[in-house]
């Protein structure tokens, strides 16, 4: 069975629906960086989620290739996750989606190294014959954070934002946004194919001790 981290590391990506303390260690990503509204019809933010998708595919199906990837193992791509924040915004302005700056990720496997991933960009550039020069090895780690499994359409999430925040300050610990401490999003749901009502989407806020 391919190794998939949805089950293996549930408390990162299935947590439960009331808030929670958590402390995220360094992983590795692939990464794009962008800006404006990620719902406009052909913008940077979907041209960066082909890209994200195409190495991270290139990578996963090494094992059909001649190039064999030291200490590869199969398994689940991870699912889509995104990094927002805005110009002088505490948190996130749902309101101004077009002020929005964004890193797309997908985590990588651990045996994934930059040298793996300068290969990976190489064989995607070649087959694909299209420009990923933005694609970022990424490493990051997040720390500690709040965090809450929404349910329910994107534009609902502030109500779950609260209730994280809330939760947070009973347990004596503040926001933290800044460099490298962003409004943290996971995707679960196949937008394409699930009702709004029932998209499942894990929220992390960095926090620290008040």
């Amino acid at each position: 069975m391919p190794f998939d981290y949805k089950k293996e590391y549930k408390e990162f990506y299935l947590p439960p629906k009331t808030p929670d303390i958590i402390t995220v260690p360094a992983m590795n990503f692939l990464a794009v960086r962008g800006h404006g509204d990620p719902n406009e019809e052909d913008g940077a933010y979907k041209q960066a989620l082909g890209m994200l998708y195409a190495v991270a595919f290139t990578i996963k199906m090494s094992k059909l290739g001649k190039h064999k990837l030291e200490g590869y193992f199969d398994y689940v791509v991870p699912p889509l996750e995104g990094l927002w924040g805005q110009e002088g915004v505490h948190g996130v302005d749902y309101a101004h989606k077009e002020d929005f700056q964004w890193i797309s990720l997908i985590r990588l496997p651990e045996f994934v190294t930059k040298e793996v991933f300068d290969w990976a960009i190489r064989q995607a550039t070649e087959k694909k014959q299209q420009d990923f020069s933005p694609v970022e090895f990424f490493p990051w780690e997040e720390g500690l954070c709040v965090q809450c499994m929404h349910i329910g359409p994107y534009d609902d999430e502030p109500a779950t934002v609260a209730a994280m925040e809330e939760y947070a300050k009973a347990q004596g610990y503040e926001e933290d946004f800044g460099v490298g401490r962003f409004h943290h999003e996971i995707y679960l749901s196949d937008v394409r194919r699930c009702k709004p009502e029932r998209l499942k989407t894990v929220i992390r806020h960095p926090i620290k001790q008040s």
